[in-house]
């Protein structure tokens, strides 16, 4: 007799496949839990290490917090891949919060743009995470974009692999309650276009990087890299522009951050019972 996964799969179809894991935990316990946040990573594109990041996210935030994920990733490793999950108008049906963490800086086609960015724009709140920064830069780019008002930020380049010196801004803003300022690894810095956010934006965090230009000299940079955003006025955004390399998404400071700006898009940083490891780790959707 068929299990009921294998007839869930039947039902589905084979293009889907869930993965629920659930650490163990009596009837009651379960029972009082909150229900877990229901997130949804996208990612996959150009120039980074997707495949691994998706694990370092989703385990990392789910050991922190209360939080359910769906995966849609795209091993398409080009900039003009639009990522499968959204070729559905109704692509973020059932999602508390979704994780932009896709690299597709030339998918610019404004009618798909507009898809993309219909839920956000009725509400849905958003993480978006290093080159989710810099895609769908269509007409208008680099002075203005749909985009860009979703994420609060302009970019438009970045600096060479180097540490960053992250310095909070705001001791008192709930996202960066006792987390400390800290230098990473091998790093990108992601410059601030016309040196500032947009006015429905409010900074978090700055980075600061040092290196050698080809003539030796030294030269500084400095950008926020850490903000929020109101994005229409109303959708909460956590957005950073850290996140290249694999020392980066796995670091524990990482994503202490990422963990608290995704419970404060969602209005949960003051809810106890979001704030440690969900009971149903992981839901996984290919």
């Amino acid at each position: 007799m068929p299990s009921s996964i294998e007839r869930l799969q039947r039902v589905i179809g084979l293009s889907v496949c869930w993965i629920l894991t659930i650490a163990t935990a009596g009837p009651a316990a379960l029972a009082d839990e909150s229900k877990p946040i229901r997130a949804l990573l996208i990612l996959g594109g150009c120039c980074h290490d997707y495949k691994e990041q998706q694990t370092l996210l989703t385990q990392g935030i789910s050991a922190r917090i209360n939080v359910q994920w769906a995966i849609g990733y795209d091993p398409d490793t080009g900039t003009k891949h639009l990522n499968p999950w959204y070729e559905r108008d109704d692509w973020a049906k059932g999602f508390d919060v979704v994780v932009h963490d896709e690299c597709c800086s030339d998918v610019k086609d404004i009618k798909t743009v507009e898809r993309i960015l219909k839920p956000h724009r009725e509400g849905l709140p958003a993480v978006v995470l290093h080159c989710g920064i810099h895609s769908y830069r269509t007409e208008g780019f680099p002075n203005h974009t749909l985009w860009f008002d979703f994420t609060g930020l302009a970019s438009t380049g970045h600096g060479p692999q180097a540490p960053i010196e992250i310095t909070y801004l705001d001791d008192d803003h709930p996202v960066l309650h006792g987390l400390k300022g800290w230098k990473t690894q091998n790093e990108e810095l992601y410059n601030n276009f016309a040196g500032k956010l947009l006015d429905t934006a409010q900074p978090l965090a700055t980075g600061k990087q040092v290196y050698k230009n080809k003539d030796g000299g030294d030269v500084t940079a400095n950008a926020v890299c850490v903000w929020t955003n109101q994005y229409n006025r109303k959708t909460n955004v956590f957005a950073t522009t850290l996140g290249h390399n694999n020392s980066t998404v796995g670091d524990d400071r990482y994503l202490d951050l990422v963990a608290r700006g995704l419970l404060w898009s969602v209005g949960k940083l003051d809810d106890a019972s979001y704030r440690k490891p969900a009971n149903k780790v992981l839901i996984e959707l290919r």
